[in-house]
């Protein structure tokens, strides 16, 4: 029965806040309100009239005096622990990154509350006490918190210091940061902040700027791949045409030979036929003459003499020959003749485009090139933007010395020591390699190894960036540089030149 009356929560509720008693006051009509909210109830009515009943509206003429009801208060007491029982099972206990009450015993509850003054956290049912007891009134709460505490003084951290930047506590400030300059941490706070929110929207500005850039890239990149794909349709369409176009030369060319060819074998066959005939009508007569020859009769024979003997044939039948109006051998001649320079012409063509594709590709790609590597002119490059120099050449090797901006770079070639260029007109020189003395022969074009510090004859007046010609002699070796300068007695280590790399062309 007691459990049951417990458990009935909505008749121990304050009908002005709607929630448990807390302080719990009976006012003379016999309602129970918390002492909190009926004296704000009264202190309104103060300035409207006599006090009233917020349930009975029964009416006081005098303001009643409020005592706190010491029995409703334990019943409060025992429905605010089955509360917690009942949160208990509604999941209210303190998991991991949860702030857990400081004095709950056995199972831990969230802390709802954090008190300033005790450096404690507290669950809903140990945080009443600093509604209740007076003392304790007076006590900060702030919602449930890790209290940051001086390590020293185990008091709350409330001061920084801009001295040593840190957080400390009022002890600290008659202790080790006595004389430092200190303010509240709520206005070092606000500061920051607002030096925090410039930078965040620096920081927004410069994402939002980055994504643009990053939009910008994609339809850059498919406004390149379009690109490329349309050259590539574009480069099948004109191939395609070119084969199409040769493709009807071709066929015009066969046409008109088999048409030639026909006009041709007609004239022959008709010149045959007419030759036929004549090689027909000379053995008619040649059998007249036979008869003629073997007959006996004197007066028959001289009768046909005459006749036969005015006409021997070959006035009568003209020597004739097949002649046709060209040589075929001749044209496959020509056409073989146009094959080859047709093959040249596209060779040729295809080669330029090819290098002026090349020679686009810098435009558009950084170059990996840094100060200190040696470099040439691109043999692409016919001339430089800042033209060649003295002695400059695209068989000169160079020492970057500085690079500026995006695409200029500063380099040190022999008889040019600041020599302006684009890196797009240059490259690497990557195919300078270490040989044995098989390799380098007179003639050679050598310079110093980049990993040799100091020659053994010292250096003179020849640097790294040098380039010479070997002219080598047994253990005295000889290269002969720019300006008739001389690197002379490198030494041999075994049958390896220690100091020298061959540079090809």
């Amino acid at each position: 029965m007691a459990e049951a009356v417990l458990g009935d929560h909505e008749r121990y509720s304050c009908s002005i806040c709607l929630d448990l008693l807390k302080d719990p006051v009976t006012i003379p009509c016999g309602h129970s309100y918390c002492m909190s909210c009926i004296s704000e109830y009264w202190n309104i009515e103060d300035q409207r009239g006599p006090y009233s009943c917020p349930q009975c509206r029964h009416a006081f003429y005098s303001r009643p005096s409020l005592n706190r009801s010491t029995v409703l208060a334990e019943i409060m007491e025992k429905l605010r622990d089955t509360a917690l029982q009942g949160s208990e099972s509604a999941q209210n206990l303190a998991g991991p990154g949860d702030i857990g009450c400081d004095f709950c015993t056995g199972r831990q509850l969230k802390a709802v509350n954090s008190c300033l003054e005790c450096l404690a956290s507290y669950c809903e049912t140990h945080v009443h006490p600093h509604y209740n007891v007076p003392a304790l009134k007076k006590h900060k709460l702030v919602k449930a918190a890790i209290m940051p505490t001086c390590s020293k003084h185990d008091k709350l951290l409330e001061v920084y210091c801009r001295t040593d930047h840190k957080c400390v506590c009022m002890h600290c400030l008659m202790d080790d940061h006595k004389g430092h300059d200190t303010v509240p941490c709520m206005i070092e706070r606000n500061e920051k902040q607002i030096k925090l929110a410039d930078k965040k929207k620096k920081l927004k500005q410069t994402i939002q700027r980055k994504e643009e850039e990053l939009l910008r890239m994609k339809t850059d990149i498919n406004t390149h791949s379009c690109s490329a794909k349309k050259a590539v349709q574009n480069s099948k369409r004109a191939f395609t045409e070119l084969v199409r176009l040769i493709d009807m030369r071709s066929t015009e060319m066969i046409e008109k030979i088999k048409a030639q060819e026909k006009a041709d074998l007609d004239q022959g066959a008709k010149l045959q036929k007419n030759l036929e005939v004549n090689i027909t009508e000379l053995k008619k007569r040649e059998d007249v003459l036979e008869t003629l020859l073997q007959t006996d009769d004197n007066i028959y024979f001289l009768q046909n003499y005459e006749p036969l003997s005015s006409s021997s044939g070959s006035d009568d039948f003209p020597s004739t020959s097949f002649k046709p109006c060209c040589s075929y051998v001749d044209i496959s001649k020509l056409v073989y003749e146009l094959k080859e320079r047709l093959q040249i012409v596209f060779n040729q063509e295809i080669s330029e485009t090819s290098k002026k594709v090349s020679d686009l590709v810098p435009k558009n790609t950084q170059v990996c090139i840094k100060v200190g590597e040696r470099v040439r002119v691109k043999p692409s490059v016919h001339t430089p933007k800042y033209e060649w120099g003295r002695n400059v050449t695209h068989e000169s090797v160079g020492l970057v010395k500085d690079i500026k901006g995006d695409d200029g770079l500063v380099v040190e070639f022999p008889g040019h020591t600041n020599w302006r260029g684009m890196l797009s007109e240059m490259e690497l020189v990557t195919d300078v390699d270490y040989c044995d003395p098989t390799n380098i022969t007179i003639g050679s074009r050598v310079c110093v190894k980049a990993s040799t510090d100091t020659p053994q004859c010292d250096w003179g007046n020849v640097t790294k960036n040098s380039v010479g010609i070997f002219k080598g002699k047994c253990l005295d070796i000889s290269v002969i540089l720019p300006c008739n300068q001389h690197l002379t007695a490198l030494s041999f280590n075994g049958n390896t030149i220690d100091n020298l790399a061959i540079i090809n062309k």
